[in-house]
């Protein structure tokens, strides 16, 4: 079974270095199977932060599966932005804005909603939501399936309203019907575990905090998702743990735990 670690909001180039130490360090000690970044992996896109973030995933040692978020296109250099937008994110994490990882019990599907035209707001197209269906239901009954966006598909606070990510209705239609079970998101630097209502299945909304920009939300620690799909939770039961760093400890700290139940065909 599997332990996924999420990751979102890192903006390097606004890291601390005592909170990069103590993610190193629960990593080390949860030892997760996959690494997600949930996007927003730097702060302004430069070849330095690029780097940066590299080095860190390196050190922990995990195969990582990412997405770009909208800080990692450059921002006020235009003619990269739109000319060659996501250069410096493939130098540094490959080419595939779309990633997939498959293995016996858990299939991940990335999807890359960040539009260079757009500031901040994500979309996703028709042909996205599509190939994500098509991927889900070619998925076993044993995996967890698990979409990957930037942008939120359900808030908490009507302010966080305008952040959702654009087209979520239909896509959250489509992939419940073709069997998804969650997903993940960043962007709005908040962490919280959503059910999603009205749909052919029960469906999650799993949003990660900021990992370790300076640039966290009032009342909102730097945080992190473990997801355990294995032994040490009950049966059919996919665990949900929120880490919070406490710059009292120098750790991240267990915050949260939520249990799912997700539907099994």
């Amino acid at each position: 079974m599997s332990i996924l670690l999420q990751i979102s909001d890192t903006h390097f180039g606004t890291e601390q270095a005592p909170v990069v130490e103590a993610l190193v360090a629960l990593a080390r000690r949860q030892l997760p199977d996959l690494l997600v970044l949930s996007g927003d992996i730097t702060q302004r896109a430069t070849p330095a932060q690029f780097r940066a973030a590299r080095a860190f995933t390196d050190r922990l040692g995990v195969p990582v599966l990412a997405v770009p978020g909208n800080h990692d296109i450059p921002l006020f250099d235009l003619w990269t932005r739109l000319r060659r937008p996501y250069a410096r994110y493939t130098a540094a994490f490959g080419a595939d804005l779309d990633p997939v990882h498959c293995s016996p019990d858990l299939m991940v599907v990335c999807v890359n909603t960040t539009r260079s035209w757009r500031h901040k707001h994500g979309e996703i197209s028709g042909l996205q939501v599509d190939r994500v269906d098509r991927l889900l239901k070619g998925a076993e009954s044993a995996q967890l399936r698990v979409v990957v966006v930037h942008q939120p598909v359900a808030v908490t606070r009507a302010e966080d309203v305008p952040n959702r990510l654009r087209g979520h209705a239909a896509a959250l239609q489509r992939w419940a019907a073709a069997g998804a079970d969650l997903v993940m998101g960043g962007h709005i630097h908040l962490p919280y575990v959503m059910s999603l209502h009205d749909l052919a299945r029960p469906m999650w909304a799993v949003q990660a905090g900021t990992a370790v920009s300076s640039r966290v939300r009032k009342g909102a620690p730097n945080s992190v998702n473990l997801l355990r799909w294995d032994e040490d939770s009950a049966p059919g039961c996919c665990r949900i743990e929120q880490w919070d760093y406490s710059a009292d400890d120098r750790a991240f700290l267990l915050a949260k735990v939520s249990e799912l139940r997700p539907a099994r065909a």
